[in-house]
């Protein structure tokens, strides 16, 4: 099953990618590895999903914020690489958490983005490295961002 079939049996649909919202761009390619920009939990019809994670969002929902912006991060490797079976390895997420000051959690949200990762390209090709972080506020009040390194197979590979 490849990676796109893989999306559909769970009922996904890769999204457009984001756009950037400010002077930078949505990823840098060095050699073989692509450095994702940090993408956020938006929504196919532009909603963000915002609050503080602990206080006014669910771990559960978090989780799910983690895998929207996960398949956000997908929408843009795919738009980079054209297919993502180009895509060699998950290097390294870290994803940051807009949580409360007693929130603890930080890892199981972020898992939201690491077993939808898994779950596309398996364990071999979507194990990766990770940090998982709370910061006292994310832009625009959005509850994840999660930025990605990937390393991608050449052109004639």
């Amino acid at each position: 099953m490849d990676r796109y079939q893989r999306l559909h049996a769970r009922g996904l649909v890769l999204p457009a990618a984001p756009r950037p919202v400010a002077s930078y761009r949505s990823h840098v390619r060095e050699g073989g590895l692509i450095y994702l920009s940090g993408q956020g939990p938006l929504t196919a019809d532009g909603r963000l999903c915002t609050g503080k994670v602990g206080r006014d969002v669910s771990l559960d929902e978090a989780y799910a914020h983690a895998r929207l912006a996960g398949m956000n991060l997908l929408a843009v490797l795919h738009e980079v690489l054209g297919d993502l079976a180009r895509v060699k390895r998950i290097v390294k997420l870290l994803g940051m958490v807009n949580a409360a000051p007693d929130f603890n959690d930080h890892p199981l949200v972020i898992n939201g983005c690491s077993d939808l990762f898994l779950d596309v390209f398996g364990p071999e090709d979507g194990s990766h490295a990770r940090s998982a972080v709370g910061m006292g506020s994310l832009p625009g009040n959005i509850t994840v961002e999660i930025e990605a390194i990937v390393a991608a197979h050449a052109p004639d590979a």
